[in-house]
């Protein structure tokens, strides 16, 4: 070896050194850190600035560690959790100061992390009918210790796997649609007559709108989605428009845990809005980190059995599946025009940060947890989630189970749900709104109202031909984190 090849050598390694140095240093910079002290300490060590995560400041696994991080975490009262003066309401509301009790299922909190009831088959997962929550009783004050439906609407807690794709659809299908509304108004002041198109995006109909000429709107003929024409894929109902948004309400009804940029004082004057003592207990950054943490989320996918007889039952399954109906609104596949998520949404509500010349974007055929949706040519992807993220009557007066809740929320109907997404069907039991059928042909046969053809074609097969339809659906799993050989 001659001297400038010892040399170069040396400053190699030298170079490599210094590098490990480096990441070292960024990584442990992200850590959560303090002085430790003795006893009691938050869970919560170190807060996030939107600023650390937009300048670059984190990698991306960082941040996604840093969010599952305060996905799993056990709050307690050091980090806020609890909200004494406070009800669970998404639009700040106080109560009388230490009315309410720390910790009940039926008003919230009633939860000590998000991975207690999102945790089937693992953290970011479903839960179990012990997991219910008892959505709109954390409106009440005083609190109710009821779990009457007159008080609140029991649901079951449905899984985050492939969160990000889904809300990106319903993205693109709200772009779509107001692109629509648009047209159909500037058609109308150019005519001087009505304008009535269809509304229509991704091959789902959201029935039609009319445009008169002073600007005015007809919005009655809308179907499945509100007049606003914004698509609200998250919660059992389609009131919740992005994962940021189901957050942040999500921080507050269960683990009192506020986040600034609802409760903070730019909004109402105060740093403790729940006079719990802590002041600015979830930074924007935050927000942000687990909002990207389950955006980054694997996607769900199929598993077909090494048997090949019941493979073939699979493969059956599947066609009858599409042939009896179920298909029309359990959409096999959807096709996202731009896998690129970018944090915050733009439209997101009053309350919720939608600054995106703070956005961070990454693409989800490339970043996140494996296995991921897959990719087309031309950039474009496909999310095989089995929904077309639309709203639909399924009970009726004859096949009523669905018909159990009481209490309006968002203005959605009683019997409307949106489509439940069924990629994760195979092993996220137990089934319906409530969780409360422990099968899947239960699940099939309480269909009613828009699914009452398709049940009643699949309640007329033989049993044999339901097994198969079912062996289907149980291929469809959450799909264990890395590389898979089937095909998603």
């Amino acid at each position: 070896m001659t001297t400038f090849d010892r040399i170069s050598s040396v400053r190699y390694r030298i170079f490599l050194l210094l590098l490990f140095v480096i990441r070292v240093q960024s990584a442990s910079a992200h850590e959560p850190h303090m002085e430790e002290s003795v006893g009691e300490r938050p869970i919560l060590k170190k807060h996030i600035t939107q600023e650390e995560i937009v300048n670059g400041q984190m990698a991306f696994d960082e941040i996604f560690s840093a969010g599952k991080h305060l996905f799993d975490a056990k709050f307690n009262q050091l980090d806020g959790q609890g909200r004494p003066s406070a009800t669970g309401n998404g639009k700040p509301t106080q109560r009388v100061p230490n009315t309410e009790m720390p910790m009940i299922r039926t008003s919230g909190p009633d939860a000590n992390s998000c991975a207690g009831c999102h945790i089937d088959p693992r953290s970011g997962g479903g839960g179990d009918f012990v997991a219910n929550v008892f959505v709109l009783a954390q409106l009440l004050d005083p609190i109710t210790f009821s779990v009457e439906g007159v008080f609140s609407n029991e649901r079951n807690t449905l899984g985050m796997m492939g969160a990000g794709p889904i809300e990106l659809l319903g993205r693109e299908m709200t772009a779509d649609l107001l692109a629509i509304r648009e047209k159909a108004k500037q058609r109308a002041a150019a005519s001087g007559t009505s304008v009535t198109l269809p509304l229509t995006s991704k091959g789902v109909s959201f029935g039609r709108i009319t445009a008169h000429p002073g600007g005015t709107l007809d919005t009655s003929g809308i179907e499945g989605v509100d007049a606003d024409l914004i698509i609200k894929p998250f919660h059992q109902k389609g009131v919740v428009r992005s994962l940021r948004e189901f957050t942040v309400n999500a921080m507050n009804h269960h683990h009192g845990m506020q986040a600034v940029e609802r409760f903070g004082i730019d909004r109402t004057g105060t740093y403790d809005f729940d006079l719990d003592g802590i002041e600015d207990e979830l930074t924007i950054g935050d927000i942000t980190a687990v909002t990207l943490f389950q955006a980054a989320l694997n996607t769900p996918g199929q598993i077909l059995p090494k048997d090949r007889r019941i493979r073939e039952a699979v493969q059956r399954g599947e066609m009858r599946f599409e042939a009896i109906g179920c298909a029309g609104c359990h959409k096999p596949a959807l096709v996202l025009d731009n896998p690129v998520f970018c944090e915050p949404y733009a439209l997101n509500p009053e309350g919720t940060f939608s600054d995106v010349t703070q956005s961070v974007c990454f693409d989800l055929t490339k970043v996140g947890e494996k296995p991921r949706i897959e990719r087309l040519p031309g950039g474009r992807a496909v999310v095989r989630a089995f929904t077309d993220l639309k709203r639909h009557r399924i009970c009726d007066a004859e096949i009523a189970h669905f018909c159990n809740e009481k209490l309006i929320q968002g203005g959605v109907p009683l019997d409307q749900f949106i489509t439940r997404k069924l990629w994760d069907v195979g092993n996220s039991a137990p089934y319906g709104h409530r969780g409360d059928l422990s099968t899947i042909t239960e699940a099939i046969l309480a269909h009613g109202g828009e699914g009452r053809v398709a049940r009643e074609q699949f309640a007329a097969l033989s049993s044999q031909e339901q097994a198969e339809v079912v062996e289907f659906l149980k291929s469809l799993q959450v799909l264990p984190p890395g590389p898979h050989k089937d095909k998603q």
